[in-house]
């Protein structure tokens, strides 16, 4: 509703500049009827345009892309293969390897990736809560979670697919779309609280101390717990699998 927007005082000052005509007599004073209504006008179109883009604003202020669609500045690559950059997308090249975030631990945030598969099905992750800058690819694994990235998960039970915290939680609702389509993950890190929403849809939910079923693999993480804040990055899997990014980006939580 307009009332709910406020007049802006650079607003009212450029409405009330319109007023002045360049002799410096006021127009209102000498045409009253028809500036009323020019005035009434001018104010309802300002209210107006300030209820239209005053909510676009916050929402980019909100949210700091991570990946500029350029390069990889403020990101570094530890483990096998690599990752580049083609056509404004982050691509996977072998592995398994880690890109990851340089610019600081995370906390408290929502952390949104925009993903695709190459192929029907591929593997990657997202990691979250790395306890310190990664020096190679395991340490994330066994210290960090890994949103994982793997609709099929071959081989594997239902605890190694898309959105979940790899091996650890059971998903709630199934919703990773298969290349070439897109797909958007949102987690949300709160205290020791980390949820998962792909394509709209919460499918992970845990928290420190809930509880996870027995380690079966010596590729699945170590248990124990994690930290509240830490380092975030993105994995390649292997050779076989490519995974593209279109976007990576974070928003911080006042509470």
């Amino acid at each position: 509703m307009l009332s709910s927007c406020p007049l802006r005082a650079k607003d009212l000052r450029a409405y009330r500049s319109w007023c002045i005509v360049p002799s410096g007599k006021n127009v209102a004073a000498e045409r009253p009827a028809k500036v009323g209504i020019m005035m009434r006008n001018w104010i309802v179109a300002i209210l107006a345009w300030g209820c239209m883009v005053a909510p676009a604003q916050a929402q980019s202020e909100d949210w700091k892309q991570l990946f500029d669609g350029k390069d990889l500045v403020g990101w570094k690559h530890v483990g096998p293969g690599e990752m580049t950059v083609e056509d404004g997308l982050i691509q996977t090249h072998g592995g398994m390897g880690l890109l990851y975030w340089t610019g600081g631990k995370l906390g408290n945030c929502v952390i949104r990736v925009v993903f695709k598969m190459r192929d029907h099905n591929d593997n990657s992750g997202v990691y979250i809560r790395i306890p310190v800058e990664p020096r190679e690819a395991w340490m994330p694994v066994h210290y960090g979670y890994e949103v994982q990235i793997d609709n099929e998960a071959g081989g594997e039970d239902e605890y190694h697919i898309t959105g979940m915290l790899y091996s650890l939680t059971k998903p709630l609702a199934r919703t990773g779309k298969p290349g070439p389509e897109w797909n958007t993950m949102e987690i949300t890190l709160r205290g020791p609280r980390t949820t998962v929403v792909l394509n709209g849809t919460k499918v992970a939910d845990y928290k420190e101390g809930d509880p996870v079923p027995p380690r079966k693999f010596d590729f699945e993480p170590e248990r124990g717990p994690r930290p509240n804040q830490g380092y975030i990055g993105l994995q390649n899997h292997s050779d076989k699998d490519v995974v593209f990014f279109k976007e990576v980006a974070v928003k911080m939580l006042n509470h």
